[in-house]
């Protein structure tokens, strides 16, 4: 089976940092890979070496081992969430159909590679691509459906309807027909003079 092929890939930041020693500088390069199935699952990893393609692959290999679900809901995210890490922090807002991916950056790359068709960002603080992903996947991690929320809260699935509920559309109905009653008086009205 070809990795390659299950999950799409995509290099957010390369950094390059030097050591210096006595004889001089020793560069060196760190990565962030983020990679998704397209369909809820994604991950991100990181990887140093002396050069960029294997900085690149370590990074790919640990963000397909670290793979997790997002919840959708119709394509984009159930409920507001912040996401924090250091001094960055990331707020998903859920975006009604034909929205797209509103977002910068690594919120970009996550939000893309998960496969969310509409969601609305914002990066707030630091912007430091390294802090922003793992900021979104912060807030990624306390993403809940209504069901979760429900069986976490011991709320019974088939909860009857309120009585109230019933009361009210009761009395609009009892409006709806006065109102027709006063409509049709004041036609007949109109007719006789």
């Amino acid at each position: 089976m070809n990795r390659d092929a299950e999950f799409a890939e995509t290099v957010v930041h390369i950094n390059r940092v030097a050591k210096v020693v006595k004889g001089g500088k020793n560069f060196s390069f760190s990565a962030v890979v983020v990679a998704g199935d397209g369909s809820g699952k994604v991950g991100f990893g990181t990887g140093k070496a002396r050069e960029v393609p294997p900085a690149i692959q370590k990074a790919s290999e640990q963000a397909r081992k670290e793979m997790v679900k997002i919840p959708l809901v119709s394509g984009t995210v159930p409920h507001l969430v912040w996401g924090r890490w250091g001094a960055t922090r990331v707020l998903l807002r859920p975006a009604s159909p034909g929205t797209g991916v509103i977002a910068g950056g690594g919120v970009r790359a996550v939000m893309e590679s998960a496969g969310v068709a509409d969601v609305l960002t914002k990066i707030v603080g630091s912007r430091n691509p390294f802090n922003v992903v793992r900021a979104t996947f912060d807030a990624i991690d306390r993403l809940m459906t209504s069901g979760q929320v429900k069986r976490l809260r011991g709320v019974d699935m088939k909860a009857p309807e309120p009585a109230e509920t019933k009361n009210a559309e009761e009395g609009v109905e009892e409006t709806v027909e006065e109102a027709v009653e006063v409509a049709e008086a004041a036609v007949a009205e109109g007719d006789d003079s």
